[in-house]
């Protein structure tokens, strides 16, 4: 039986790389979007984030708008609007006018994490843990408010503007109870694996077998989340994947923070959030490490044949109907060759 296709994405951080500045990583992302775009991949997805210096994409909507407007087709979306924080009504508002800007392309990722430290998110939206206790009824609300359901004291109140074409749901988690919610509110599902120590399989499984059909989506599908550095040796993947590492280690926050995940809120995090990034990684002492290893097992390195073969794996053992690929090379230039390395290697060639 001949395989799905390969589908991808991209899941841009938003990241400010060596010497730029946030109007330069600004300015990158449009062009990774662009370029995207042009090659075939299915969605340009951005993130968000409070307070880190690193990280230049504090409001997905704001830039997601940008982004439309210098884009012609592709899907572009949030991954994700950190729903704790915020109203489902006026979530549902800025995507909706978003989905009105750009009829048909718009999706709306939501998560569970604070996106920041504990003093910016005590900042932006009080007790935080109280907000995600209420996780379940502000999924109900905005799935009831994108399907123009929704009432407050049994009066209709509606997101306006209404678009023709509804934004697409997806909430990204890592473990069992984003699933879950995934699962009882009918949404596509986001698994996080470039920010978790297993491939999804069971929390995929789970998910499907208890979802719920909703007008919002029929059947499940779910996107995993992966990290990739591709280039056109398997050495020089390698090499940068250790300079990734190494400015990753060096300031970027860790892989959940940076990402959104459930589990970044704890105790002990804080330290490192204000940590400038080394400039170029492992590079930056001037020296290449003689036995480059990727930043950990979460991200896929080698050629686009050798991450196809992964993917491929990760496709069978998890049943992903697509993914969307995270890269942080430090270098920018090669962050683009590797997405372009991918695309012509997977899209098109199945």
């Amino acid at each position: 039986m001949k395989p799905l296709p390969l589908r991808l994405s991209v899941l841009d951080l938003v990241p400010v790389m060596q010497k730029a500045d946030s109007y330069t990583a600004l300015g990158q992302a449009v062009t990774l979007a662009r370029t995207a775009e042009k090659l075939g991949y299915t969605r340009y997805w951005v993130s968000e984030h409070h307070d880190m210096k690193q990280l230049a994409s504090a409001c997905p909507e704001v830039l997601l708008a940008h982004i439309g407007a210098h884009t012609e087709h592709i899907r572009i979306g949030s991954g994700a609007v950190l729903l704790p924080h915020y109203q489902p009504v006026k979530v549902a508002e800025a995507f909706h006018l978003l989905a009105t800007l750009h009829p048909g392309r718009i999706d709306l990722g939501i998560g569970r994490a604070p996106g920041g430290s504990a003093h910016v998110t005590l900042a932006l939206s009080g007790n935080f843990l109280e907000n995600v206790r209420q996780m379940p009824d502000k999924i109900r609300d905005l799935t009831a408010l994108i399907e123009g359901e929704f009432t407050v004291e049994g009066e209709r109140v509606t997101a306006r503007p209404v678009p023709a074409d509804s934004p697409e749901l997806w909430l990204l988690g890592t473990n069992a109870k984003s699933a879950a919610y995934a699962a009882e509110y009918g949404t596509g599902y986001v698994f996080g694996r470039f920010m978790s120590d297993n491939d999804g399989a069971a929390v995929l499984g789970e998910y499907r077998s208890a979802f719920r059909p909703s007008r919002l989506l029929a059947e499940p599908k779910a996107i995993v989340a992966v990290g990739a550095v591709c280039a056109e040796t398997e050495e020089q993947a390698r090499e940068l994947a250790a300079e990734a590492a190494g400015w990753l280690n060096a300031g970027l926050p860790a892989a959940e923070e940076a990402a959104g995940s459930e589990a970044a809120h704890a105790p002990g995090r804080e330290g490192q959030r204000d940590a400038a990034p080394a400039e170029d990684g492992a590079a930056a002492a001037g020296t290449r490490p003689e036995k480059a290893e990727a930043p950990d097992g979460r991200t896929l390195v080698g050629t686009a044949g050798q991450i196809k073969e992964q993917l491929r794996e990760l496709q069978r053992t998890c049943g992903a109907d697509e993914f969307l690929i995270v890269t942080q090379v430090p270098d920018y230039a090669q962050r683009l060759k590797s997405y372009e390395l991918l695309a012509s290697g997977i899209i098109g060639r199945e």
